[in-house]
């Protein structure tokens, strides 16, 4: 069986940044959602943010071109990685409470472990499946108080759901792929792509709805533009690139228990003893799979 992986000082620290990023943006998408169109917000976000993502790679001297024998590849990568998860996990947010969209949009995990072992012939460790486990059964206790809640909004669910299965594809893709381009320039074009599909979408489904952003929604788009996608998204893609997938997907299992607890005190989500417990088996799933093993 194969070992488990020990992160590098520079990849303990793109972890724990993301974490902080993407798991109090989980209610700060929240408030930039509620009275606002969700797929036009995000569409701001990702016109103001692909330019700073841009401006990375030229402060860096990451080229920006890729060959056009890999374009099928990128368009395949950006689909499952970022076309179905921005436009299906924001619809859900606005219909789903910060914490508990968080919790399902991080089923992920279990999605990638499954379709690793099944699909694409991974041999996880028994620490791995412990993990899996750890965190499936953590995900299950936060949303012990919302089952009832979210039996009334099957479609945000399915939506969350949908957005973490396909991200859970992309990941086992961009970890496989062949391409000879930094991890730089793949995050910046498909970003490029996604925010071309995500006017798109906004301008079909949602140009009625139209009006100026209020000041709380322009703090979550400026949030998200700089933070999110100028850095938080390239971050993952590093971290999905450079680790095995299950030590890559299950190492950001706190993110939905932030998301959880922020929205616990930003927008007085109510918290219970699952949670808690939750808190200890996320923890349980990370050090499973990243815990290094004692030489022989």
């Amino acid at each position: 069986m194969p070992a488990m992986h020990k992160l590098t000082p520079r990849q303990w620290t793109v972890l724990v940044l993301l974490t902080l990023v993407w798991g109090v943006n989980w209610p700060i998408m929240k408030i930039g959602v509620t009275g606002f169109p969700p797929l036009t917000f995000r569409t701001i976000c990702m016109w103001l943010g692909t330019p700073v993502l841009g401006l990375v790679l030229l402060a860096q001297g990451v080229p920006f071109r890729i060959e056009r024998k890999h374009w099928r590849e990128l368009l395949t990568l950006a689909t499952f990685n970022m076309f179905f998860w921005h436009g299906l996990i924001i619809v859900a947010v606005q219909s789903l409470s910060s914490g508990r969209a968080a919790i399902l949009g991080y089923t992920m995990p279990m999605f990638s472990a499954v379709l690793g072992a099944l699909v694409f012939g991974d041999q996880l460790a028994k620490r791995a499946w412990l993990g899996v486990g750890a965190a499936s059964l953590g995900v299950v206790l936060l949303l012990w108080h919302e089952i009832s809640n979210l039996t009334g909004k099957p479609v945000g669910v399915l939506l969350a759901l949908g957005a973490a299965s396909t991200w859970a594809l992309g990941t086992q893709l961009l970890r496989r792929t062949q391409m000879p381009v930094p991890t730089l320039t793949i995050s910046f074009w498909m970003a490029f792509l996604t925010t071309g599909v995500m006017t798109v979408l906004a301008l079909l489904l949602e140009r009625e709805q139209w009006h100026a952003p209020s000041p709380a929604t322009w703090g979550a788009i400026a949030f998200n533009a700089v933070l999110v996608f100028g850095f938080a998204q390239a971050a993952w893609f590093y971290l999905a690139r450079s680790l095995p997938p299950v030590a890559s997907t299950l190492s950001v299992m706190l993110i939905p228990v932030l998301g959880v607890f922020t929205g616990a005190v930003w927008l007085g989500e109510v918290l219970h003893w699952q949670d808690w417990a939750a808190v200890v088996l996320m923890m349980v799933s990370i050090a499973a799979v990243l815990w290094p093993k004692k030489a022989r």
